[in-house]
């Protein structure tokens, strides 16, 4: 997909703090709606309706809140049940929550309610340490995965919600640890700012003050805009988009002081797209190695192990990500060559490139080996983008040698996930089938990129050495994360 000059510079910078662990989500509204979840005009209409005036000609919704309170003597229990109401049920998660909830973001903040990030980062198995109270940020989750600050409270704690104007005005002593949380997020951390209108007045505090103190030295941060439409405004409304149109120009100018650029989109949908084309670049800089060897055919014991260890070594070396299951015959000498290129250059690359799942060897609960293997295959393939087969045999009941029914497994759930596969035909066995398989029809497998089933199919020559061999796996992966 082609996007304007703006979105692809931005999705190449947010990929390389993606790597470095320096994102963070703001989720607004706009987030929750797209769930089926009220906004703040709609969660107040019964609330206008009440005091005599007309949602659609309010603007200032915090201080109509106020009003209500205010009407009501102090008491905001109509307003705390009005949140359980619209909150308490559970949605669905949006696609936008899902495809977040897989990249490696270990921070998120939010001004909503409900438990939509929640329950999509639980889907991926990561572990959550939600903060929507004060008492709660001195407290840190053990092995925690995520933290989430939710500034204005939660569903489940309704009489805590900030929604009137006295709460905003002085939610800088309230919450000051909050705002002191947030500040520093912003400072070194990029966020992508997603469903928000910037017109939360706790938001504005803690830029304005950033924006002081900092002077030139922000960090750059992003936001989705929806240009204005001319039919948003009705047959007779070319003034109305003018005008709206003319101040969000100024809004997005405005913007910039607090380091915020603006990502003009013209529908909604276009943010799941980029959002998508984000995760499916960041995953291709992850390379997942599929195979196993009981023996390795024409291939000598050492000059297997040291093509393997060759390999991964160079995957690292060239910047990208290894996965593997520790597959017989084939785990150790990926490990190896990983570790080799990492504590070589320790300046330049981590262990966290290296991402080891072992395959368990004994039941658990209720579940047989069979299926958990299934599981285990199915999330290490979440992390990649790129899957490297090689050899693929193992030793059968009669202890003979048979094709590895797992590796070709692989391969299939490789195809189901969206991966490119990169079968080295050259190391035999089931791997050469998967090759053979593809070789029948490269456009199904291939369907963007003509050139890749080219290349593997002169890397099945047999009379490649493993040096040249090595060279032509990793010119390729560059090409397929330009």
């Amino acid at each position: 997909m082609k996007f304007n000059k703006e979105i692809e510079a931005f999705i190449k910078d947010f990929i390389i703090d993606l790597e470095e662990n320096n994102t963070a989500i703001f989720a607004g509204a706009g987030m929750s709606k797209a769930a089926g979840y009220v906004n703040w005009a709609e969660l107040m209409e019964d609330i206008a309706e009440e005091l005599g005036l007309q949602i659609n000609k309010e603007y200032d919704l915090i201080s109509l809140a106020q009003y209500h309170v205010n009407e009501k003597g102090g008491n905001k229990s109509k307003l705390n049940r009005k949140i359980l109401e619209e909150f308490i049920d559970e949605n669905d998660i949006t696609d936008n929550h899902k495809i977040l909830a897989r990249l490696p973001i270990s921070t998120y903040w939010t001004t909503n309610y409900d438990t939509l990030i929640e329950k999509s980062l639980k889907t991926e198995n990561k572990v959550i340490d939600v903060k929507h109270s004060i008492k709660q940020l001195t407290n840190t989750r053990p092995k925690r995965d995520v933290v989430i600050y939710k500034m204005h409270g939660d569903v489940s704690i309704p009489n805590e919600a900030i929604l009137t104007k006295e709460q905003y005005e002085s939610y800088y002593k309230t919450h000051e640890q909050f705002i002191g949380a947030l500040t520093g997020d912003l400072t070194t951390k990029t966020f992508l700012f997603i469903g928000f209108s910037f017109t939360d007045p706790n938001l504005d505090y803690v830029l304005s003050r950033l924006n002081v103190s900092l002077s030139q030295d922000k960090r750059q941060h992003y936001c989705f805009i929806r240009k204005h439409k001319e039919s948003d405004f009705g047959e007779n409304g070319k003034a109305d988009y003018n005008y709206q149109s003319r101040k969000q120009a100024l809004m997005i100018g405005d913007l910039k002081r607090y380091g915020i650029q603006a990502l003009e989109i013209e529908d909604y949908t276009q943010i799941t797209d980029i959002l998508k084309e984000i995760e499916n670049r960041f995953r291709k800089k992850t390379v997942f190695i599929s195979g196993s060897a009981e023996v390795y055919g024409d291939w000598d014991r050492n000059e297997a192990q040291t093509f393997i260890h060759n390999l991964s070594k160079e995957v690292i070396s060239n910047g990208f990500r290894i996965v593997n299951g520790f597959g017989w015959g084939i785990g150790s000498a990926v490990i190896n060559g990983a570790l080799d290129a990492i504590y070589k250059r320790p300046d330049k690359h981590s262990e966290g490139q290296l991402i080891i799942k072992p395959f368990p060897q004994f039941k658990t609960g209720d579940k047989e080996l069979p299926i958990l293997w299934e599981e285990y295959r199915q999330r290490m393939m979440k992390f990649a983008g790129i899957s490297i087969f090689i050899f693929g045999n193992k030793l059968g009941n009669q202890n003979q040698i048979i094709d590895a029914n797992g590796v070709y497994r692989e391969f299939e759930i490789a195809i189901e996930n969206g991966l490119i596969p990169i079968p080295i035909a050259k190391t035999g066995y089931i791997t050469k089938k998967i090759f053979n398989e593809i070789a029948k029809d490269p456009k199904k497998f291939y369907p963007k990129h003509d050139f890749i089933f080219e290349c593997i199919q002169e890397l099945s020559d047999e009379n490649i050495n493993s040096t040249y061999l090595i060279k032509e796996i990793i010119q390729l992966i560059k090409k397929l994360n330009k």
